[in-house]
């Protein structure tokens, strides 16, 4: 829906399902009730999520058709896809399997051309529109720490990226309509930070890219300079930067020293909690902790100590293992409501959320705003609620907050 700060909805990877029967089905179930709880009287816009599997499915021109007249049915319209998870997303072990396949795979970038030629069926007249996706690669499959071990695969993923790029070039130059793949850091993706992703920019996708957009286009320096800033913007997972301890602002300033630009905010929080001195309640917290340690997804938790170092553990019970005297706060990746902030002992990061929403308020620099709290059914049973009436909570609080900004 279209609010003062921009196209806002939720990520339908909420809902099970990988063929296109499951996924229509889910929203047919979920869309109406929201919409009509949300936005009544105007249009209702979602982030869609296919699999792989769902996009090829849905490329059929009547099953395309029978969802746009749904659409049109139900005043409803496609804005963002998510374009990270490949395959199976609920109810199988997920963990590091949800970088596969990674960039350096022609699988990846096929499934990722494939979406944006469905949103362009999708997206309103005069919209712009965007596809989340993958920091690359996942750094734990290989050796992280050789320079050009690291080198190599920044190479390859870089050069897939850009067989996605001269298709949105085609796109805008045939139909007219601008498109962004929004990269999306996350904690040990192969892009965790704001500054990898934006040393990635200007150390690799800057002069690949304008060498192929020259070759390809015929463009200039500066012209293929804008068309990568164009197409290649980063997907603002709050939950994600929250757990690296970044600060909205720095990064926000980061990129635009570098004049890069946010695709979309994903609004999500984090766990977090701060450790006391004494051994008990120290304890306790890691107790805490530990009833969030679930086998789907990967949660991955950075440690700090009172000098404000960072220590980092692929998973949580790599950290519960690892727990150190010196650690005076934990924050771990573990989507959880964005309206909650206290969990007993352990808190959320949501102020993140709301100092997001104050500095997009202060200056725009997106149009597309999608919360993804994926893991209502990894929760804590007493965290549990109907899968639509969390939907519903969790906007209504953005909205709230947004008027608060």
């Amino acid at each position: 829906m279209k609010t003062s700060l921009g196209h806002l909805s939720y990520c339908t990877n909420i809902h099970a399902g990988e063929h296109w029967s499951d996924h229509f089905m889910a929203l047919q179930q979920a869309l109406p009730g929201i919409k009509q709880q949300l936005s009544p009287n105007a249009p209702f816009g979602l982030g869609l999520r296919l699999s792989d599997v769902a996009s090829r499915e849905l490329e059929y021109s009547e099953r395309l058709h029978e969802f746009k007249q749904w659409l049109t049915d139900n005043n409803l319209y496609v804005f963002t896809m998510n374009g990270f998870p490949y395959g199976g997303f609920h109810r199988v072990r997920v963990k590091d399997e949800v970088h596969t396949p990674d960039w350096t795979t022609e699988d990846r970038v096929q499934y990722t051309i494939r979406l944006f030629r469905l949103l362009v069926e999708l997206l309103p007249a005069g919209m712009s529109g965007g596809v989340s996706t993958s920091p690359l690669s996942y750094r734990y499959w290989f050796k992280w720490t050789d320079r050009w071990e690291r080198d190599r695969i920044y190479e390859a993923t870089t050069q897939s990226l850009m067989d996605v790029v001269e298709e949105l070039v085609r796109l805008k130059q045939g139909k007219g309509i601008s498109m962004h793949i929004d990269i999306e850091p996350e904690p040990d993706g192969a892009l965790e930070t704001a500054d990898e992703f934006i040393d990635w920019f200007n150390q690799y996708l800057r002069p690949i890219g304008i060498e192929r957009l020259n070759a390809i286009f015929g463009m200039t320096v500066d012209q293929a300079e804008e068309a990568l800033r164009e197409h290649v913007q980063l997907c603002y997972d709050v939950c994600h930067f929250a757990v690296g301890f970044e600060r909205p602002a720095d990064v926000l300033s980061k990129l635009k020293k570098h004049k890069l630009r946010v695709g979309k905010i994903q609004i999500s929080a984090a766990l977090k909690a701060s450790f006391p001195p004494d051994q008990e309640g120290r304890e306790a917290l890691r107790q805490e902790f530990s009833r969030f340690n679930e086998p789907t997804y990967l949660h991955q938790v950075v440690a700090s100590d009172a000098a404000g170092k960072l220590s980092r553990y692929p998973d949580l019970p790599e950290a519960l293992a690892a727990f150190r005297p010196n650690h005076t706060e934990w924050r771990s990746h573990f989507h959880v409501p964005i309206f909650v902030s206290d969990f007993g002992r352990l808190q959320s990061t949501q102020s993140d959320i709301t100092e997001v929403l104050r500095l997009q308020k202060e200056q725009p620099f997106t149009q597309q705003l999608e919360a993804e709290t994926y893991t209502w059914e990894v929760l804590p049973q007493e965290l549990k609620m109907p899968i639509n009436d969390s939907i519903v909570r969790e906007l209504k609080w953005v909205l709230d907050e947004m008027q608060k900004a």
